[in-house]
């Protein structure tokens, strides 16, 4: 399983960008994807969910109608579109897969993540 995010990049406040996220090695179509955030000192923060149709989408408060998560699933990518981006957005962005076999809805496999820096 690999998962390889990109798209990453500085920004002004107020602009917006699309971030990536390659999967390979499992059957994508398959799996919820999630994206988690990270900024320096801080826990991760859960942002956004796609069930794995493509068809449900859920958003942390945090980023709501700024943020949208979509997939294509014949090209086995995730996508995080951020739209008016906010001095509190900046972070390290992954994804992750999520496996509900646990019971729990796990996030067995992460990527690598990309930066996102909001500065003017």
């Amino acid at each position: 399983v690999q998962l390889v995010e990109s798209g990453g990049g500085m920004v002004q406040p107020g602009g917006s960008l699309r971030l990536s996220c390659a999967a390979s090695g499992f059957t994508f179509s398959s799996y919820d994807m999630t994206w988690v955030r990270q900024a320096p000192g801080k826990g991760p923060e859960w942002i956004s969910l796609i069930n794995n149709g493509g068809d449900s989408t859920y958003f942390a408060d945090s980023v709501k109608r700024r943020f949208t998560i979509t997939r294509d699933n014949a090209k086995n990518t995730l996508y995080l579109h951020m739209n008016n981006l906010k001095p509190e957005d900046p972070a390290r962005y992954y994804c992750a897969r999520v496996d509900w076999d646990t019971g729990y809805g796990a996030y067995d496999y992460w990527g690598q993540g990309t930066q996102v820096t909001v500065s003017s």
